[in-house]
């Protein structure tokens, strides 16, 4: 399976890692850690050589608690520069850009990106999947509720006996909109959301029932890095203690169907995806 994206295609014939670089103030557990270019530039170098296949770029938090909304100018200040330093420091990796705003994301292909990663789901601006179609951009469309505000927060996170048919059919929405807009079907990856408008019980059913957005036919990412669930299953109270936590859920939402892992920290869950999978190359389980 191939994701085709601005510049290329990435093929998803082992776990594809997508190292997250935040250039904001305020982002839950590492905003304000990249104030400079050279930070940017030691941080993307750092993810390259741990095993990052996608570097991932954003200027707007949603985190849990107290999130804003950036207005264009400041987002655009946030994330061009860095966008343009990663395309000419580390050719050949394609980048991503986190943004639920078309004019971010055309301005963010036109800088060097090649995928928009919309946690919307392209709810939030209708214009950006032309945006996307035009350049023919990959596309990661996350499953959430609500606006930045309040999306990473429990506000909407009511669901009835079966939460994965809910959002299974509410990502599908977002995804018939791409296509009938024009976006490739080989340029969509589709995001249960882990977090997002849901519950730790809810993430967990995510997870557990991952097979079923596998089935949808698009590749699946998984975005569980240092989140709140994790931090209450394993008592980590600091997002940065999450590593090994993260490193154990994206090896089962391997085994699930997903192939691309969204992280922090890249080694650990480099190293335990690649085992993962090397388990399950190395030949049919036999029956006890």
């Amino acid at each position: 399976m191939l994701w085709q994206h601005a510049t290329g295609a990435l093929a998803l014939d082992r776990p594809r890692i997508v190292g997250i670089v935040n250039v904001t103030p305020d982002s839950f557990s590492d905003g304000g850690r990249l104030q400079t270019p050279d930070d940017v530039r030691l941080h993307v170098e750092r993810l390259v050589t741990e095993g990052a296949d996608v570097i991932d770029i954003g200027g707007e938090s949603t985190r849990p608690q107290g999130a804003r909304p950036v207005d264009l100018d400041e987002e655009l200040r946030r994330v061009i520069p860095a966008i343009q330093l990663v395309a000419a420091e580390f050719p050949g990796i394609p980048i991503s850009v986190d943004t639920v705003k078309a004019e971010v994301a055309a301005r963010a292909l036109a800088a060097g990106a090649s995928i928009v990663n919309d946690v919307s789901g392209f709810r939030l601006d209708p214009d950006i999947a032309a945006v996307c179609a035009r350049s023919q951009s990959g596309v990661v469309l996350m499953h959430s509720r609500g606006d930045v505000a309040d999306m990473a927060t429990f506000a909407h996170a009511d669901y009835g006996a079966d939460p994965v048919g809910e959002v299974t059919a509410e990502l599908m929405r977002g995804v018939q909109h791409a296509l009938e807009i024009g976006v490739g079907p080989t340029h969509i990856v589709i995001d249960p959301g882990i977090g997002f408008s849901k519950r730790g019980e809810q993430s967990l059913t995510m997870l557990r029932e991952l097979n079923r957005f596998a089935q949808l036919g698009f590749p699946v990412l998984v975005g569980v890095s240092r989140k709140r669930f994790i931090g209450e299953i394993t008592k980590a109270s600091s997002p940065a203690d999450r590593a090994s936590g993260t490193a154990g859920a994206n090896v089962v939402a391997l085994e699930r169907g997903a192939r691309l892992f969204r992280v922090h920290d890249v080694k650990p869950s480099r190293d335990a995806l690649d085992v993962a999978w090397a388990i399950m190359q190395s030949g049919p389980m036999n029956s006890v």
